[in-house]
């Protein structure tokens, strides 16, 4: 009778330990269904937000730009043409300097010692004609009467006539030693800017010395040089009748814009075969002598204005392969993926020249997002959000993105 009441206890344990892990079971399937419902609202679509901008229409000037080089509209290297040691340098470096001033002297005692002795050399050398004329005009009455041989005439006349030659050379002789005498006072050949001395004082110079002794640049007006490409040269040559009435504006190292305009003034003889450019200089006014030879700035002409142009932002365009592609917003929001023609890019915009209307919206941010014919919630496009989140990104270090 024990061992039976124990076997019914034991029976009773046991549904109810089933009982338990039946109700344990439902209530694992009933939280896995609830899991997945969640799980399945959670993974429902949502429709993606985008930023919008619309595409604007009116009158865009286009400009063509190129860096230039600064140089001087004439640039004399000053060197000795004669030999002698450096005595005198009479200017300021950096400094304006006048045609005709004298920049260096050439110790001149050598030279002058020269043109005294081809002063006596020539005075010697009249003398020599005086008495050879003199003995012509003897002989010759004497030839005419017989009285002496046609001999005789022949060497007086030979004797004139070199005499003759003789100071024709000493006079050519002074005339050289007076122009080395000259030489030893270097002068500039030009107004301009006086750069710094390649030579110092005391050493001996020449003209077969490698280094120049300084050189002197007329910067007003200042020439810049730029290198156009060979289908721009072809387009300048389609206006050729304005090219010389294009005003060009100079933009400085430091962004500033040069106050005076410039002018196309000329181009080289040929195209460089190995960039395809030709170099072209223009002439800007340069009253103060701010802008120096050697310096850089930024070139640009105004071509024409684009009548009636659309414009939208560059980050709108996506480029596949060579082909522009642009994301348009409907009036049901729906999003219409176009390919479009693009022009000339202006700043941060780019003209569009087929394939947008006036006032239809595209969009400027989030088009990674959309595909064609997806619902879309379009919010204005904020420019200063956008190029500040750039900037944050730029500034972000590569390990922490």
């Amino acid at each position: 009778m024990g061992h039976t009441q124990k076997n019914v206890q034991f029976s009773h344990r046991i549904r109810r330990a089933a009982a338990l892990l039946v109700m344990m079971g439902m209530g694992s399937l009933l939280l896995t269904a609830g899991g997945c419902r969640k799980e399945e609202k959670a993974k429902a679509p949502q429709t993606p937000t985008v930023e919008v901008v619309a595409v604007v229409q009116k009158d865009i000037p286009i400009y063509n730009e190129w860096v230039g080089i600064l140089d001087g509209s004439i640039n004399a290297v000053i060197r000795p043409q004669v030999a002698g040691y450096l005595i005198s340098q009479n200017y300021r470096e950096g400094e304006q300097v006048k045609k005709g001033q004298v920049l260096f002297e050439i110790d001149p005692r050598t030279f002058q010692a020269a043109l005294n002795q081809a002063k006596a050399l020539l005075s010697q050398q009249k003398a020599r004609h005086d008495t050879a004329k003199a003995n012509l005009a003897r002989i010759r009455p004497l030839a005419e009467k017989n009285a002496v041989s046609q001999k005789d005439l022949d060497d007086a006349v030979g004797m004139e006539l070199s005499a003759k030659a003789s100071v024709e050379a000493a006079q050519a002789s002074i005339e050289e030693a007076q122009l080395n005498l000259e030489f030893t006072k270097i002068t500039s050949p030009v107004d301009g800017i006086a750069g710094i001395a390649k030579t110092q004082l005391g050493n001996l110079v020449g003209p077969s010395m490698s280094e120049e002794l300084t050189s002197v640049s007329t910067v007003n007006p200042i020439k810049a040089y730029i290198n156009i490409s060979e289908r721009e040269y072809l387009g300048l040559r389609e206006k050729s009748q304005q090219v010389e009435n294009i005003a060009l504006e100079l933009i400085l190292a430091d962004g500033s814009t040069y106050p005076d305009k410039g002018k196309f003034a000329l181009a080289d003889r040929q195209i460089n075969a190995g960039t395809g450019t030709l170099k072209v200089g223009s002439l800007f006014p340069n009253p103060g002598n701010i802008l120096r030879p050697g310096g850089f700035g930024l070139i640009r002409a105004l071509m024409e204005v684009r009548k009636g142009a659309l414009l939208i932002p560059q980050r709108a365009v996506g480029d596949v392969q060579g082909k522009y592609l642009v994301a348009v917003v409907g009036s049901d929001n729906k999003v219409d993926i176009r390919m479009v023609k693009v022009g000339e890019r202006i700043g941060s915009d780019w003209i569009i020249s087929e394939g947008l209307k006036p006032g239809e919206s595209v969009i400027a941010e989030g088009i990674q997002k959309v595909k064609p014919a997806m619902v879309v919630n379009p919010q204005p496009f904020n420019p200063e959000a956008a190029a500040k989140a750039a900037a944050t990104k730029a500034a972000t270090p590569a390990e922490k993105r």
